[in-house]
């Protein structure tokens, strides 16, 4: 790959590891349950985009496989913490 697009790459790493940041401060400091379990949500989102970035960075793709996994037990994590909410269970 061109320099240009290690460039734009390592600069949506970044942004990605400052969405990460924000998001784990909501997570904390969030007053209700409900922002809490969505701030969860979008750290799982975050973190499975910072993943595959790198899985392109090493050239591993094993790393794809555990980013599958992983998305799929956090969107099983999500609707067992929204059954909750609702108190369905």
């Amino acid at each position: 790959m061109s320099d240009l697009v290690f460039t734009l790459l390592y600069i949506a790493g970044g942004i990605m590891l400052l969405a990460l940041a924000l998001t784990f401060v909501r997570f904390i400091i969030g007053p209700t349950l409900i922002d809490r379990a969505i701030a969860f949500d979008v750290l799982t989102v975050s973190s499975l985009g910072l993943m595959g970035l790198i899985a392109l960075f090493e050239r591993r793709m094993i790393y794809l496989d555990v980013n599958i996994i992983y998305g799929l037990l956090s969107f099983v994590a999500v609707v067992v913490v929204g059954k909750y909410m609702r108190k369905s269970l």
